[in-house]
């Protein structure tokens, strides 16, 4: 049978998602469970890689078991054979055709930022912390021109082994609201699209973050997603106020 999976992981204590020899990933951890479960090696695929220190939500991946086991037995087998920061929401019977990478629509993806003087110890896993202000009209307005089909090698890492760096950003929010717990306003940037590079997300928000800082302009902006120019948008924000949200299939 072949199972979806849904994942939530604190990203902080991984080398990312993928596997990588004897280095701790999430990709590994789930692997190693479920070839236990098996009784023979299996491999967890994942719809699509996470960095390292970066968190997920709702990442979704698929497992094809000959054993006869249950989706609720599965999941719990899982979560009893995996460290407590990371856990198995669901698991469900999906059709043998579905793959978690290949059939993935769309993905989104949230970066957090603690914006005030003091970063609240809730969240320093969880966010970046600005202390400077942003002008979050000019941010959304900004926002505005990532929209669409663009080639994206001005917001990528420079070595990434993809065919076309092509991809459709089909919504970009920047919204702020008030966070009791951490008492300090939290801004989101969230970001969908068809599929996503290496630091696509971190380097749009980083740079959204310098505008919205006054360190460069829109024209700028525009200048570096049309002639995919690396060295002139903001810095790469940092990995841990990242996390993938949703992963949606038809």
């Amino acid at each position: 049978m072949n199972f979806k999976l849904t994942i939530q992981y604190d990203g902080t204590d991984f080398h990312g998602w993928q596997l990588q020899g004897e280095l701790r990933t999430v990709q590994g951890e789930l692997t190693r469970a479920v070839s236990l479960i098996e009784g023979d090696r299996v491999v967890v695929n994942g719809s699509g890689r996470t960095d390292a220190g970066v968190h997920a939500e709702g990442q979704v991946a698929n497992v094809e078991l000959r054993r006869d086991i249950t989706p609720e037995k599965l999941r719990a087998a899982i979560n009893g054979n995996v460290s407590k920061d990371v856990r198995v929401l669901e698991a469900k019977v999906v059709s043998s055709d579905f793959h978690a990478r290949y059939s993935v629509l769309q993905k989104t993806y949230v970066y957090r930022v603690v914006h005030g003087p003091v970063m609240s110890p809730f969240w320093l896993r969880y966010a970046h912390h600005e202390t400077r202000p942003l002008d979050l009209d000019r941010m959304t307005r900004c926002g505005r021109l990532f929209m669409g089909l663009h080639d994206w090698t001005a917001f990528s890492a420079a070595q990434a082994d993809v065919e076309s760096r092509c991809r459709t950003i089909t919504q970009l929010e920047v919204t702020e609201r008030d966070d009791e717990r951490g008492r300090s306003a939290i801004l989101e940037i969230k970001v969908s699209a068809d599929g996503f590079l290496r630091y696509m997300v971190r380097s749009i928000a980083g740079t959204l973050l310098a505008l919205g800082r006054g360190e460069i302009d829109m024209p700028v902006v525009a200048r570096a997603i049309s002639e995919g120019d690396r060295t002139i948008v903001g810095a790469t924000a940092p990995p841990g106020g990242l996390t993938l949200l949703e992963v949606r299939y038809q």
